[in-house]
């Protein structure tokens, strides 16, 4: 669609520009169709053994279930468009539809970031304070570390959206990318951004950067408890390492993301969106794999679950 430069025209369906590779994009649709499976299925196998086996209803547990039924639900807002266009070059969207798929994006992002904190908050309770641990975990108690972020996540992602949609889009309608993302949609303005920039930049300090300095915190207590105590305790070291490498793994791509954006004169169009899509997928795809073998209790129950299928076959 061609660009238009007059003021009284905005735009209320956009167009995504993304790896304009001609007649080769459809090749694109097998690895990010095989990534979206492996998703798929990894998640949906996790939700399944945590529902279905008591001996996985703890909280830790059901943290661990909550995290893959985010990480089940971010690619279904963008990966089955992506493969669409891929290859019948379906990649229309109106305003509406990219406020909503941004919205969903930016919650599950920031409850995904808050489930990490929780899990750290658990392990602190388990390990630094055992005797008052189910004191803590009870729901009433537990709603107290709950409720706070939960507002805090919907109040800056509500307002970013908000502010979004405020804006004129009278200069072009072709994102360049595969999902709207805030700054993607918020650059095709007309009008002054400088309130929107203000607001994402305060949604990542307030959320993942919040998040982690706390869940540093939690570990790095828990760590030197277990030190000063002399307890070789390695079944909680074991769980505090896996959480805290599916963290890393988690900010690594959230920053990656955020930083190629933000410095996009460094990176081509086609990088940005490369390392985007890696945001979403990544952590979908690996962290009910990392929970599944470093976690003994879910690696046990996923092997009788699989004993049981052949069994059955």
């Amino acid at each position: 669609m061609q660009n238009l430069t007059a003021g009284n025209i905005s735009f209320t369906t956009f167009k995504f520009i993304f790896y304009t590779l001609g007649e080769w994009r459809p090749l694109l649709f097998i690895p990010h169709f095989l990534m979206f499976l492996l998703s798929t299925v990894s998640n949906s196998t996790l939700i399944y053994l945590i529902i279905s086996q008591k001996t996985l209803h703890s909280p830790m547990h059901v943290l661990i279930g909550l995290l893959a039924v985010l990480d089940l639900c971010s690619p279904i807002f963008i990966i089955p468009n992506m493969l669409l266009s891929f290859l019948f070059n379906w990649d229309s969207i109106s305003l509406t539809g990219c406020l909503i798929q941004m919205f969903c994006i930016h919650y599950i992002g920031s409850f995904q970031s808050t489930i990490l904190l929780w899990m750290a908050l658990d392990r602190f309770f388990a390990i630094c304070r055992p005797l008052y641990y189910h004191k803590y975990m009870e729901v009433p108690n537990f709603l107290k570390f709950v409720i706070a972020p939960l507002i805090r996540n919907l109040s800056l992602d509500v307002l970013i959206v908000y502010l979004a949609g405020r804006l004129s889009f009278c200069g072009t309608n072709e994102i360049h990318h595969c999902f709207c993302e805030h700054m993607a949609l918020v650059q095709l303005a007309c009008g002054d951004i400088s309130i929107n920039n203000i607001i994402g930049l305060t949604a990542v300090f307030l959320i993942p950067t919040v998040d982690f300095v706390f869940v540093a915190t939690s570990y790095v207590m828990i760590f030197t408890s277990v030190r000063k105590s002399g307890k070789s305790n390695l079944k909680a070291i074991n769980t505090c390492v896996t959480h805290i490498f599916v963290i890393i793994v988690s900010l690594s791509c959230v920053l990656i993301a955020f930083l190629s954006y933000r410095i996009r004169n460094d990176f081509s169009s086609g990088s940005r969106i490369f390392l985007s899509t890696l945001y979403i997928l990544f952590p979908s795809c690996f962290n009910p794999i990392i929970y599944g073998v470093r976690t003994k209790e879910i690696r046990e129950q996923f092997l009788k679950f699989m004993k049981n299928i052949n069994i059955l076959s």
